[in-house]
């Protein structure tokens, strides 16, 4: 359980709130039996348990207890002894909301991954891990994941972002130094006409220094960092910026450029300055245009002839170089080469590689979270916490409930402490607390030795268990938990710890649970619970007002289109829900939640319920068929069923996962169970084939319907726990059906069946369901417009 980081320290504050007192603390509600249940995973497991999962309990870990976390602090003092991690000073992503710092992989789209809320740029000294130093080596490996679904491994790569260019060397114009430029497009560096700066550049300021722009350059600066990076740089985002007085020279055609601060401009990117190319680069294409600034065209496409003065968009492709001194007349692709060379031997720029990742800030504000293990001190600077006073415990004698910033850098007794280096009683802790990704980075190696004192994991529990066989995780995880489990897993390759750099051999990446939102006019988003029904109209059960039925969306508590798994279990079993949510949908895919399905899955329970009260004493004391007797017709036909849903099950299961079609396999089963069994004669053979098809069915279900097969398996005569039982394996013979059971159809629905050879042509098969009485009945006097074969299946006939 990671209960570590803003989720839980919300839910704490949440509850201190509930005791209305202002001086509440953590020991406080810790303490409470009812609050301090709601404040541990403790609900969260009894719920797990209920829905019958099969989880070595033994095995459980939570990152908030420090037997855990001491050891992440551990790892932090080893990559501190071996450079892996640095403090710098640096604008960071702010949420508002959640008062703390959030990583670039946690803001969407200018947006808090939590809250929602609007993310900021703010500057605060933060300590980072050099995942930039595994970016080669995180990236070459994408191509050694082939258990991994490949949109995983494609998002991935493009958010390491390796890019191939040139790092160009442009003068200020006052001949104060150059400003180095990455790009990926030199061969457009003559129609380079201006410059853009990130507004957190640090030459913007310095720039404008003492010019009549000083204070306009100034503002814009505050104002765009309030901005969200991502949102900003986005296609449709307003390009803007202002002049910073300052000009740099072009070092191939030696035009005057001007220098902008600009807000599509990242440090991220680069060396975040843009040499800007207006008539090829769409971006740079619309900053001109607003500003009046030149266009020259360096590239013309063959064939055809562009003029900057009537283009309405940037040309961005491949071409024949023009207005490109000793380079006109060349192949853009090839003028890549060319002028890095030249820029080379010139002495001008070089060769560069460019990563879109950036090291990972873990520095959060926040008392929820493991403590960083580390001491200021006047007269040493930063000193590391020794092995020996670890763990750092988080104190419990603390109040949310006061302001935003961390809760710990107000606890005089916890902040202050003696530098263990030189002894000076006035050092300072430090109060800011890791980001909870640091807590899932290594779970999975601590889960395989999770008792141990030793150290982070036995050594040679590591060695049996890992990599992890098969991964179960969200898409949403593909650059946050996934990456950095990647990074963490090279460090502790690096540190000697493992043998192995990748943790995880196969991935599955599991869809949301998704339903209807419903809104009240009046009140807003509802529960499902909150909706009332009248005639054919919902209602809302507050005010009365008709409710409006929205899209489906991912289950959300802020869009209230959740549904409680434990008045599931109440109502229809935890069986039933177990077996929807496998049915509903490939693991893969979303799951659109419907009540309806809910209740054909507890139906179909229930019949197989029925089947097994039906025939328990048919079979009392009869063994399985072994398969060394002939059978003919329904009990032939049934034998086969058997063999064939067993192969398709363990099929769907093994290779794909597809509970889905497994289920529906199983079902299919059991519909022709009900087909045949009143026709069944009573004697010994037939009640073994039977026993062997009632069996069938339990094993194959027990992993998707452990309670309800438990209970059955022993109801048949079975003293020992199906868990135990071998699981069933087909007979290739017996796969072979001599006869199939077809279904007839009228205008779609149900009318008659009959056998008939499985290898009967499809005109035969026509002939006898267009002669059969019953057919020949509802037709009677209509003329047929449409017969639809689906061979060895069913047979529709639209009228």
């Amino acid at each position: 359980f990671n209960i570590q980081g803003l989720v839980m320290q919300l839910k704490m504050k949440e509850l201190m709130l509930q005791t209305g007192e202002s001086k509440s603390t953590v020991r406080a509600i810790n303490a409470n039996p009812t609050l301090g249940n709601q404040a541990s995973f403790f609900p969260q497991e009894l719920r797990l348990k209920r829905m019958g999962f099969s989880y070595d309990w033994e095995r459980e870990i939570a990152t908030c207890r420090p037997e855990y976390y001491r050891w992440e602090q551990w790892l932090f003092l080893k990559m501190f002894e071996r450079g892996m991690v640095y403090r710098k000073n640096a604008l960071v992503n702010w949420c508002e909301n959640c008062q703390t710092v959030l990583a670039n992989e946690q803001v969407e789209r200018g947006r808090c991954w939590r809250c929602d809320g609007e993310v900021i740029q703010k500057e605060l000294p933060q300590w980072f891990f050099r995942i930039t130093d595994y970016a080669e080596d995180l990236l070459s490996y994408c191509d050694r994941l082939p258990g991994w679904p490949e949109k995983v491994v494609t998002m991935q790569k493009n958010w390491i972002g390796k890019s191939y260019g040139a790092e160009i060397y442009f003068p200020l114009e006052d001949g104060t130094g150059h400003i180095p430029v990455f790009t990926t497009r030199q061969d457009t560096i003559y129609g380079a006409t201006f410059m853009c700066l990130a507004p957190e550049h640090p030459l913007v300021e310095k720039l404008s220094e003492g010019k009549d722009v000083a204070q306009e350059v100034r503002s814009f600066v505050r104002r765009v960092l309030r901005q969200d990076r991502m949102r900003r740089t986005s296609n449709d985002y307003e390009k803007e910026g202002v002049f910073t007085g300052a000009y740099c020279i072009n070092p191939l055609s030696g035009r005057r450029m001007p220098i902008f601060a600009a807000n599509f401009a990242v440090m991220e990117y680069g060396t975040g300055a843009v040499m800007s190319v207006p008539s090829h680069d769409q971006r740079d294409f619309e900053f001109a245009r607003k500003y009046g600034l030149d266009m020259v065209l360096v590239v013309q496409p063959e064939g055809k002839i562009l003029d900057p003065g009537t283009m309405t968009e940037a040309y961005e492709g491949e071409g024949i170089l023009t207005n490109s001194g000793p380079f006109s007349g060349m192949n853009s692709v090839k003028a890549l080469e060319a002028i890095t060379a030249y820029l080379e031997e010139k002495g001008l720029g070089k060769r560069a590689i460019n990563y879109r990742l950036r090291d990972w800030g873990i520095s959060r504000q926040r008392y929820w979270g493991t403590p960083i293990p580390i001491i200021y001190c006047k007269s040493c600077g930063i000193v590391p916490v020794p092995e020996e006073d670890l763990p750092i415990i988080l104190p419990e004698d603390v109040s949310l409930l006061e302001g935003g910033k961390s809760a710990l850098s107000t606890l005089e007794y916890f902040a202050r402490t003696d530098c263990p280096k030189c002894g000076r009683k006035d050092a300072r802790r430090e109060t800011d607390t890791m980001d909870t990704f640091v807590e899932s980075s290594w779970y999975f190696e601590r889960y395989c030795s999770p008792k141990y004192s030793e150290g982070m994991f036995d050594e040679d529990a590591v060695k049996y268990w890992m990599p992890v066989d098969q991964y179960i995780g969200g898409i949403e995880h593909a650059i946050l938990h996934l990456l950095y489990s990647r990074y963490f897993t090279r460090v502790l390759y690096d540190l000697g710890l493992t043998t192995y750099k990748e943790p995880f051999t196969r991935l599955l990446t599991q869809g949301m649970v998704c339903k209807e939102t419903v809104s009240c006019p009046e009140h807003g988003f509802l529960f499902p619970e909150e909706v009332l029904k009248e005639d054919q109209n919902q209602v809302c059960s507050r005010c009365g007002k008709d409710v409006v039925v929205g899209r489906i969306e991912k289950m959300s508590k802020s869009k209230k289109n959740v549904v409680d798994p434990e008045d599931l279990i109440r109502e229809y079993g935890a069986d039933t829900l177990r077996l929807f949510c496998l049915f509903a949908a490939p693991p893969e895919r979303d799951l659109e939640w419907s009540g309806e399905g809910v209740e054909g899955a507890f139906r179909f329970l229930n019949r197989i319920w029925r089947l097994i009260a039906e025939c328990r004493d048919l079979i009392k004391g009869v063994k399985p068929f072994g398969g060394k007797q002939t059978l003919n017709g329904d009990l032939k036909r049934l034998y086969t069923k058997t063999h064939q849903t067993i192969k398709k099950v363990t099929e769907n299961i093994e290779t794909r996962f597809h509970f889905n079609t497994a289920i529906s396999a199983i079902m299919e089963l059991v519909n022709t169970f009900y087909g045949v069994k009143d026709n069944l004669k009573s004697d010994p053979l037939t009640s073994s084939v039977i026993r062997l098809a009632l069996e069938t069915v339990l094993l194959l279900l027990s992993p998707m319907v452990p309670h309800l097969a438990e209970e059955l398996w022993q109801a048949i005569g079975h003293d020992e726990s199906i868990i135990t039982a071998t699981w069933p394996s087909y007979n290739e013979e017996a796969l072979e059906e001599e006869q199939v059971l077809i279904v007839v159809q009228v205008n779609g629905k149900v009318r008659s069946r009959f056998l008939i050879s499985a290898d009967a042509k499809d005109e035969d098969i026509e002939k006898k369901a267009l002669a059969d009485e019953r057919i020949a009945a509802r037709i009677a006097g209509k003329p047929v417009k449409r017969v639809i074969v689906v061979k060895k299946r069913l047979v529709n006939i639209v009228v």
